[in-house]
């Protein structure tokens, strides 16, 4: 087994691993086709793009940095930098998105708990407005949510890819960069769709209804605890 095989083995195990043990490539994309009801195709494609844009990103910088001559202790740090600044964003956006359910859920308490009765005249008048405020909020949230996520994923390292392209980089020159490349990122993105995919129909075999109220707060809470989970935890 010459040196090639063992390093494409390795790209390949450490895109799968990596993935699986970071909770934030995959949970944010269940939780949230949950919430969004997004069908499984719709899931499944905007976890796709998401992951290619994760891989690439990490590519550029590496061929960048590879071409730059600047050495693999701050091409590192740099990614290590970028990993943290990510950790903090999907802690935002699940702070954002928490603020949302909360905001969800009170507004939909309010319209089910007040009876007309009790409202005044004018605002009777009011009561079915909402409904078309809901719709264009729910749909500018669908709109932006998967963008969202592409941009932070694409912003977010693959911290273990560097390492593995200074060797071809050396040894075997853009043939190895290439290869590499391709087979960590193909290791990344199919366990991502594979997470998803068996989280997306996890959730079909479970009941939601009495929890459906909460999803879009359920769903911002998960994704808060994955951000902090990697600025503190090192997920």
């Amino acid at each position: 087994m010459n040196e090639l095989t063992i390093l494409l083995l390795s790209a390949a195990s450490l895109g799968f691993v990596h993935t699986l043990l970071g909770p934030d490539h995959y949970l944010p994309f269940i939780v949230l086709s949950k919430a969004r009801k997004w069908t499984q195709a719709k899931t499944l494609w905007i976890t796709f793009v998401s992951g290619i844009g994760h891989v690439a990103g990490s590519v550029i910088i590496g061929i960048i940095g590879i071409a730059m001559g600047i050495s693999l202790h701050r091409l590192e740090a740099f990614e290590a930098q970028r990993g943290n600044i990510v950790g903090w964003l999907i802690a935002f956006f699940g702070l954002m998105y928490t603020f949302y359910g909360f905001y969800k859920y009170l507004k939909n308490s309010t319209h089910s708990h007040i009876h007309s009765f009790l409202l005044p005249s004018k605002l009777k008048k009011l009561k079915h407005l909402p409904n078309e405020d809901d719709t264009t909020d729910r749909d500018s949230w669908k709109s932006l949510t998967p963008w969202v996520l592409f941009l932070i994923f694409v912003f977010g390292p693959c911290e273990v890819l560097i390492p593995l392209l200074i060797f071809p980089a050396a040894e075997f020159s853009s043939f190895g960069i290439v290869l590499v490349s391709i087979v960590f990122g193909l290791a990344t993105v199919l366990t991502m769709l594979i997470m998803v995919f068996l989280g997306y129909r996890g959730f079909k075999l479970i009941k939601f209804k009495p929890l459906e109220k909460y999803m879009h707060l359920i769903a911002g809470l998960v994704i808060l605890i994955a951000g902090v989970g990697m600025v503190f935890l090192g997920w």
